[in-house]
């Protein structure tokens, strides 16, 4: 077989592995809009800040406390954050947020008319934390993962009072539970007064009720740490649900300390308590699998189908003489050519004419049937391939056979002739 013939012959043997392959496939509904599509799996994207918004319930824990505090039920509180991951894992976090909102604390008692005390502040945090979401124990699957934050925080607050209703009477509490224009031991009309809960007075600046604290800093330093836990709702949207315990470096936001001259207060700082839920989305990170479009169709075949262990230009899956040594010509099947037909092929064949129907010998030289059948042992089983052989010699001879070439023991078993 010449180059160029075994090289057409290749190449139809490839075309029909690959029509085979088409045929496997064309057995289901191929989307081929799919297949000319990959998906790749980023090991180490690149994380972007993830912005985020949260909405809650702010509480206050001072020297004017409310008679009811509930983390869900309380004054409103927003933050805006800005995340940034540190590590590519996502372990740890730093976050960077603005906080605003109102702290309100209201009092009254019947026993010490001092005590009827109120406030109203509203406040602007802008701080920075770190977060961690517990990644060296728990499986990056996970949907619901608990975290911890703690950072600082510098925060300003205006803390004003309803002293007065909005006739510009100031509040008189009397010990039967009333408001008054004027006090239990005063001259005048005593009217009646209801709170109209409007914080118009500056507790800085009223010179009558700031307590003797004087002209105090308005702004302070805190120490935020905040549990929670998240939800992964997708790749890029998250939410969280978290409280958060703000503990601050003053004790003036409810305009009462233990330095006021008229009401003291007790020694410790003043905190609060946030308890939000927030949303996050992460809209800029590079996707963590990402789809690309082909222009041509990647089929994942067997390599093993296209090998040709020895060479011969007939591909192994269907090479019928495997091992054929290198430079033999072959056929179609991989097997080495025999042109006398003898069953020795021409590169082993001593006598390339030997006549069709002889008995030849390992070296493809014609020897008799005797000799032939002597060369066979009893202890070694004859091969399919000698036996078909022998026995396509001998058909004639049993075609001439009759009824009268049997040994009369065997007579009258065969009865079909």
């Amino acid at each position: 077989m010449s180059v160029v013939g075994k090289f057409r012959h290749r190449i139809i043997l490839l075309s029909l592995g690959i029509a085979t392959v088409g045929t496997a496939y064309g057995q289901e509904v191929v989307d081929y809009d799919e297949m000319l599509q990959r998906v790749d799996t980023i090991e180490n994207p690149v994380y972007k800040p993830v912005i985020s918004v949260g909405y809650g319930a702010l509480n206050f824990y001072g020297d004017v406390n409310s008679g009811y505090r509930l983390p869900a039920a309380g004054d409103p509180g927003v933050r805006f954050n800005v995340t940034s991951y540190i590590d590519n894992k996502q372990y740890f976090a730093a976050n960077f947020f603005i906080m605003t909102g109102t702290l309100r604390g209201s009092q009254r008692s019947v026993t010490d008319l001092s005590r009827n005390l109120n406030f109203s502040s509203s406040i602007i945090n802008i701080g920075a934390s770190a977060r961690y979401a517990f990644g060296h124990f728990l499986s990056s699957e996970m949907k619901f993962r608990p975290y911890i934050s703690f950072g600082v925080e510098q925060i300003n607050f205006d803390t004003k009072g309803d002293l007065e209703d909005s006739n510009g009477f100031l509040y008189h509490y009397w010990p039967d539970g009333t408001i008054r224009s004027i006090p239990e031991t005063g001259q005048g009309t005593a009217l009646p007064l209801v709170r109209d809960y409007m914080y118009e007075t500056d507790m800085r600046s009223y010179e009558r009720n700031n307590y003797g604290l004087g002209q105090y800093n308005p702004r302070s330093f805190g120490i935020p740490f905040e549990i929670g836990i998240t939800w992964e709702i997708s790749q890029r949207i998250f939410v969280s649900l978290g409280t958060e315990y703000h503990y601050t470096f003053t004790d003036y936001i409810d305009n009462v300390a233990a330095e006021g001259t008229y009401i003291q207060g007790n020694k410790a700082n003043d905190g609060f308590l946030f308890t939000h839920l927030t949303l996050h989305l992460d809209l800029f990170s590079e996707p963590k699998i990402r789809t690309v479009d082909l222009l041509f169709i990647e089929m994942k075949l067997d390599p093993v189908f296209f090998d040709d262990e020895d060479g011969d230009f007939v591909l192994d899956v269907v090479d019928h003489c495997p091992g054929t040594p290198y430079g033999v010509v072959t056929d179609s099947l991989g097997c080495p050519l025999d042109s006398d037909n003898d069953g020795i092929p021409d590169y082993l064949d001593k006598e390339q004419d030997t006549r069709a129907g002889a008995w030849v010998d390992d070296d493809g030289v014609t020897i008799s049937e005797d000799d032939f059948m002597l060369t066979l042992q009893r202890d070694k089983a004859l091969s399919r391939e000698d036996l078909e052989t022998y026995l396509s010699s001998i058909e004639s001879k049993f075609r001439q056979r009759s009824v009268s070439d049997i040994p009369e023991k065997f007579a009258q078993i065969d009865g079909d002739g």
